[in-house]
């Protein structure tokens, strides 16, 4: 008894495209849709997950949903497949993880609550001297 063998065809997939390139498409794609208040955040050094955060807000839920779509979209363009999206049925929030980038697309108020720009640039400024601190200080 004899049997055909399956012959499985696979490819390696493509490698991703530069950090600065998604980030070029990623703000080609919230800048088409109006996004607003749109910041972009360099992590490298602080976690090993991603190089550059992406953030963006929304006017309403429909909104946040179309532009990560778009940001989806355009990504895909670039031969690069998302790793996750979270968050697209509520659409308060929705999370796109492209590898070097994440992109969060949310609503006004749950980025504020969130205020995940805050999080992630904590001790990028230098530290506030107040008015009435001595000279020696101010230097």
């Amino acid at each position: 008894m004899t049997s055909s063998a399956h012959v499985i065809k696979t490819r390696l997939p493509n490698p991703p495209p530069p950090a600065d390139v998604l980030l070029r498409s990623i703000h080609g794609a919230v800048d088409e849709l109006k996004a607003r208040d749109v910041t972009e955040i360099d992590v490298r050094g602080k976690t090993s997950v991603c190089d550059y955060l992406v953030i963006a807000s929304g006017t309403s839920t429909r909104h946040v949903k179309s532009i990560a779509d778009e940001v989806v979209r355009k990504a895909k363009q670039l031969d690069c497949q998302p790793l996750g999206v979270e968050g697209e049925r509520e659409a308060e929030w929705v999370l796109v993880d492209l590898g070097d980038v994440v992109v969060h697309v949310m609503l006004p108020r749950v980025r504020e609550f969130y205020a995940l720009e805050r999080l992630w640039t904590v001790g990028d400024q230098p530290p506030e001297i107040p008015a009435d601190a001595p000279d020696d200080d101010r230097a």
